[in-house]
């Protein structure tokens, strides 16, 4: 919420280094519904969707892989779960998960679709953030109805109460997806098969970079060798797992 009210008195036009508004963001593009939306405590990810353009949706697969994949830091993981709980009868409801919120516009608002699928995620959050309440509550709501509804890949309605117009029953990936996220909540450690863990030395040259000034940065063979070896070792680490 800090931080929507600070784009809220940006000024556009900044094209400086020290420019506040960096991605020259216009105010007027917070939608009406995200002062509702936005809790006091938490907050996520949000997408360019173009220059000077965002995209204020909550987007729930990108927020959760970006906690899976050690995109996101501790800090921005426990935001991100903060918010999952406190707007879960807007996220979550009758059924999991919503994987765009909102998901349509204007009066389209009286069918959402929510689906199953990203619970798996939920149930990587507990490893990371000893959050397994969220994903226990998730996957309880989901047992109440998937299997007598025949694992359909999504609902209609805000709160999920209908099976979707034109949603196919016997999902694999709804299936799948209630699957592995039960074997996670029962073995937390399998998880490590879909963790991509932090790389200190890679992070730390990296904050190095971002940090330094960039009006004393020169192009030059140092720098670009430098570039070139942070790539090869990234390369190599990946190319390990």
């Amino acid at each position: 919420m800090r931080k929507v009210n600070e784009i809220y008195r940006y000024k556009t036009q900044e094209y400086s280094y020290d420019a506040v508004n960096e991605f020259n963001i216009y105010p007027e593009q917070i939608p009406p519904w995200l002062v509702e939306f936005m809790p006091s405590k938490g907050g996520y990810l949000i997408g360019n969707l173009q220059l000077a353009h965002m995209g204020f949706r909550f987007f729930s697969l990108g927020n959760l892989w970006s906690i899976v994949s050690s995109l996101a830091t501790a800090e921005q993981s426990h935001a991100i779960l903060d918010l999952i709980e406190a707007k879960w009868a807007e996220l979550v409801a009758d059924m999991p998960f919503k994987i765009c919120y909102p998901a349509l516009n204007g009066q389209e608002w009286r069918i959402i679709a929510g689906i199953l699928g990203p619970t798996t995620m939920e149930g990587r959050d507990q490893l990371c953030s000893g959050r397994a309440d969220i994903a226990s509550k998730a996957v309880q709501v989901a047992e109440r109805r998937i299997s007598k509804d025949k694992w359909p890949e999504y609902y209609d309605t805000k709160r999920a109460r209908f099976i979707g117009k034109q949603a196919r029953l016997f999902q694999t990936w709804s299936i799948a997806g209630y699957l592995v996220a039960k074997q996670l909540l029962a073995n937390p450690d399998a998880a490590k098969f879909l963790i991509n863990e932090e790389d200190p030395e890679l992070i730390n040259a990296l904050s190095c970079m971002i940090s330094a000034n960039p009006r004393r940065r020169k192009r030059g063979r140092k720098k670009q060798s430098f570039i070139l070896a942070l790539k090869r070792q990234a390369m190599n680490k990946y190319n390990r797992i």
